[in-house]
């Protein structure tokens, strides 16, 4: 992608410098388990490397290493919600907006968590768009 003929494209040094001078921060998350659950199955990672992307506002994670598929809704913490390793597993009682959510958006965009929760109900918890709502 940045790299041009042979040799193997950038040393990791040169791409990190790169992409700081673009606004790109990328950081390591240390995650115990990622899940991600679609109608049909819950693809459960154990152990994966997880990178947080950061361009511009708009945070892209990206997850490395080899899923487990279960029935879905069968993880192993019974019936409590299983977190994303961000802990924002449990939703709030009004509209099912996860406090958490809440709370980076209101950070964020300066807002307060009343516009913030406003602007994330909006966008069905679509955090980007909610932060983009409001900025």
């Amino acid at each position: 992608m940045f790299g041009g003929g042979g040799g193997g494209g950038l040393n990791p040094r040169k791409m990190k410098q790169m992409m700081e001078q673009m606004g790109i921060d990328i950081e390591d998350i240390e995650a115990e388990e990622v899940v991600i659950r679609t109608p049909d199955e819950d693809l459960v990672f154990d152990d994966a490397e997880v990178q947080l992307m950061d361009a511009q506002g708009q945070q892209t994670y990206q997850i490395v290493g080899e899923p487990e598929s279960r029935d879905p809704g069968a993880g192993g913490a019974g019936s409590a919600a299983i977190e994303s390793g961000d802990g924002s597993a449990d939703a709030d009682d009004e509209g099912g907006i996860p406090d958490d959510d809440v709370a980076l958006v209101s950070q964020r965009t300066g807002a307060s968590e009343a516009d913030a929760r406003e602007a994330l109900e909006a966008t069905d918890g679509d955090l980007a768009a909610a932060v983009e709502r409001l900025e």
